[in-house]
């Protein structure tokens, strides 16, 4: 006989009246699974919940909510000891849904919960920044950076993930490159840089593939980045467009660092973090998520 998962489902706050979602945790329940719900309201619930989680002995740990709720789930996974570590699942609730769209996960909340709860749990790699803060999906630094973190939540509410390349355009008249130096086995480079893209996953900002060849599971981040010999928009485009250019810097790579004589500011999933100094590195095999047997980031 088949057990019955334990699932506790972390839901972001924005999404605690979503009838789908409240219908469908209600069809699981009456299924016979044991599905706890936790909102969160502030910074740190993610965090409080997933610590509860492991004292309830769930099997999966559910990231009900965007990028930015996958990312504060999946580093409190990352903090509890591996044997004492529930399984992450996703049910894409965001703006861009960028990991779970890579992923295949469906976006039909029903689908995406039942894939949640019942789907094939493989073992993928996260990627560490500093020893200390992780990232699932990909870590973006440069213009495209701050097109993310300056995006109207009203235009992310019409536009969706189409959002972020609409006030790209709009905001043409501010590229300005960072000037850095990168490392990594086999690999250095040194110069200015319009857009960083460091991928487990291979696609951010409401669907751009800044890193089109990225697997979870390899042992590699995929470098990629835009120089900035030539400042001109249609460089920008073919780079969030994932065609090859001359100016598109490329490598495959299990650990790098980046260093700058400024601050610069990396989103990791949706979070931002600044600093001049970044050290990036894989953690193979590091969780277990439950994924469908299309998913394509799978080698």
């Amino acid at each position: 006989m088949t057990s019955i998962p334990r699932t506790l489902l972390i839901l972001n706050g924005k999404e605690s009246g979503n009838i789908d979602v409240r219908n469908a945790v209600k069809n699981l329940r009456a299924e016979g699974v044991t599905l706890h719900v936790r909102v969160t309201w502030e910074q740190g619930d993610a965090k409080r919940y997933v610590e509860e989680a492991a004292i309830l002995d769930v099997d999966t740990v559910i990231a009900g909510g965007g990028d930015g709720t996958l990312n504060e789930v999946a580093t409190a996974l990352m903090a509890l000891s591996t044997n004492n570590r529930p399984d992450l699942a996703i049910l894409p609730l965001g703006t861009a849904n960028d990991f779970a769209t890579s992923c295949n996960i469906p976006l039909q909340i029903e689908n995406a919960l039942q894939l949640a709860v019942k789907g094939r749990a493989v073992s993928i790699d996260v990627a560490q920044v500093n020893g200390e803060h992780c990232f699932i999906n990909m870590a973006t630094g440069g213009f495209g950076t701050r097109i993310t973190t300056e995006t109207p939540e009203k235009l992310k509410a019409v536009l969706g993930g189409a959002s972020y390349f609409i006030h790209g355009l709009m905001r043409m008249d501010t590229i300005k490159a960072d000037s850095c130096e990168i490392r990594g086995p086999g690999f250095a480079w040194a110069g200015d840089a319009l857009v960083i893209g460091i991928g487990n996953g291979r696609q951010a900002g409401g669907g751009q593939p800044l890193c089109p060849d990225a697997l979870i599971n390899d042992g590699l981040l995929q470098l990629r980045l835009l120089t900035a010999e030539e400042l001109l928009p249609t460089l920008l485009i073919s780079v969030f467009s994932g065609e090859k250019n001359k100016n598109v810097i490329e490598a495959n790579l299990p650990w790098l660092e980046i260093t700058a004589p400024h601050n610069m500011t990396f989103n990791l999933d949706g979070e931002p973090l600044s600093g001049k100094h970044f050290r990036i590195e894989v953690l193979p095999n590091a969780i277990r998520c439950r994924l469908p047997p299309n998913c394509e980031l799978l080698g």
